[in-house]
């Protein structure tokens, strides 16, 4: 017991503490090429030019430098090698207890948080060099489509995952709908990365959901993606302790399409799986990460339905900076929400 907790700290630690120490690097790196939007501002979801969201945010667009998302899949890829490596170099000795870089566990989860880290790298550098044109959205979600469905299609053929966690009632037999079913929810967590909106919110709240699944993962004995989890969380929160108010650089796509695709799978993998539910208990460790998407969907049903805004601006952050609240009011209020989530969702695993 002492030695899997000790899989899963050690792995945290270190991927926090190369965070910290390659965080000056990158820093210098997007402050000497000026990773940053030239200009300001963008568009609402409707097409229509967001003008609360400029209000808000239009200025700081043109000063903060993007791509801060690095720090974390940087370090998560640094912590798995120097742990492998350890491994390969020392046999026999604790460090190959601590190597979690296996292929029942944690090869699909990295492969989609590198595949989502280079794809969403691409986008934050058109964006910079095309005044603030990235890659078209319906590119990205083709992408996210082919991966996700690749993915599923692993999962259903090669794992024989045909069925979901259904709260206090076991399984649902859904036979191939696991593939549209795994795409559904893996465009819906990337369309959750717009939480990446003010400083220091996206940072604490993936921490605390990364955690929450660690310790999920962990409850099943799936140790090293409890491990991969751990670290996500580390790299995150080395993330964070640069991104607090005033942020020395934002995440954006690089750091969320990473996470939320890497998220997508240990989702996956902590259901039936794992034998647990890890789904349904995405609705409640990752509740502020829903919170967000229906937001946005409500915002766009209420202008389509019913001609004006239910929100004075979506996601659901912005809305609350728009009616007065401080900025910090708003990324700490939502990270105790998130770590309150986080102990719930543990505390609940066992019952589901």
């Amino acid at each position: 017991m002492e030695l899997a907790l000790l899989k899963v700290f050690a792995p945290t630690v270190t991927a926090f503490t190369i965070g910290i120490l390659i965080t000056p690097v990158v820093t210098h790196f997007l402050f000497k090429h000026k990773v940053w939007k030239k200009s300001g501002g963008k568009q609402a979801l409707d097409g229509t030019i967001a003008a609360v969201f400029n209000e808000l945010k239009g200025v700081g667009e043109t000063r903060t430098p993007r791509m801060g998302g690095i720090v974390i899949w940087a370090s998560v890829i640094l912590t798995v090698a120097l742990l492998f490596l350890l491994d390969w170099s020392f046999p026999n000795t604790l460090f190959a207890e601590l190597d979690f870089f296996s292929r029942s566990q944690t090869w699909v989860p990295l492969a989609a948080l590198l595949i989502g880290a280079l794809i969403g790298l691409l986008n934050d550098f058109y964006d910079v060099t095309h005044a603030g044109a990235g890659l078209r959205l319906r590119t990205r979600l083709i992408f996210i489509t082919l991966l996700a469905g690749s993915i599923a299609w692993w999962f259903y053929d090669k794992l024989e995952v045909s069925s979901i966690g259904i709260p206090f009632s076991g399984y649902l037999e859904v036979g191939w709908l696991i593939i549209p079913i795994f795409i559904l929810l893996t465009m819906a967590l990337y369309a959750s990365g717009v939480i990446d909106g003010i400083d220091g919110l996206s940072g604490g709240v993936f921490t605390a959901i990364f955690a929450g699944y660690a310790g999920v993962a962990y409850s099943q004995s799936q140790f090293d993606l409890a491990a991969l989890c751990g670290t996500l969380a580390g790299a995150t929160l080395a993330f964070l302790w640069f991104n607090i108010p005033p942020a020395r650089f934002w995440m954006t796509e690089t750091g969320t399409m990473a996470l939320t695709l890497a998220l997508s799978v240990i989702v996956f993998m902590t259901d039936s799986l794992g034998g647990g539910h890890g789904i349904s208990l995405l609705l409640i460790i990752g509740l502020p990460l829903v919170a967000t998407v229906f937001s946005n969907i409500l915002q766009i049903t209420s202008k389509k339905i019913w001609g004006r805004k239910l929100f004075r601006i979506a996601p659901l952050h912005h809305h609350f900076e728009a009616i007065g609240w401080p900025s910090y009011k708003v990324t700490m209020r939502y990270w105790v929400i998130s770590i309150a989530c986080a102990l719930l969702g543990l505390a609940l695993a066992p019952l589901l």
